[in-house]
């Protein structure tokens, strides 16, 4: 079971979470480690058929703990302002849960990420691709919730 918001009043518009989503450029992913301890780390992703993709390398601490457990949760922020006379923050943010799971290596995904973060090389990035095959992962998260809030 998932909580909701406590301030409903802040909460975004499903269409509002998507366009963001999509606009921002890096989100922090947060898994758990075998140890019991959360692991974050910020990463480039794209948002792509209602679920989050990201590639990684094929070893270490993000990849071993999303084999340990494959629930995490992944949160991005945008349109940040401090407003020091008010003692406040003007955000977008949000946050969703979801299972995370490394899935064939899958040239559609790739090239969205590279029109997403090279959209003036695509030719070199589909080069990149070609060339990179076999050097890393890619991770699909599949979303169970989400919630974005904003205050404005």
């Amino acid at each position: 079971m998932f909580r909701d918001l406590v301030r409903i009043k802040n909460r975004m518009q499903d269409n509002e979470m998507l366009n963001l989503l999509t606009e921002i450029n890096y989100g922090v992913l947060g898994t758990i480690s075998s140890n019991g301890y959360p692991y974050t780390v910020p990463l480039n992703y794209i948002f792509h058929n209602n679920r989050i993709y990201f590639h990684c390398a094929k070893i270490g601490h993000k990849i071993d703990n999303i084999l340990f457990n494959d629930k995490v949760s992944f949160t991005v922020v945008g349109e940040e302002q401090i407003i020091p006379e008010e003692f406040s923050t003007k955000y977008k943010s949000i946050t969703l849960f979801g299972r995370a799971k490394v899935i064939p290596w899958n040239k559609e995904i790739l090239f969205e990420i590279i029109k997403k973060y090279s959209p003036n090389h695509l030719l070199e990035g589909k080069e990149y691709i070609d060339n990179e095959y076999d050097s890393a992962l890619i991770i699909e998260i599949e979303i169970d919730h989400i919630t974005g809030k904003e205050r404005k």
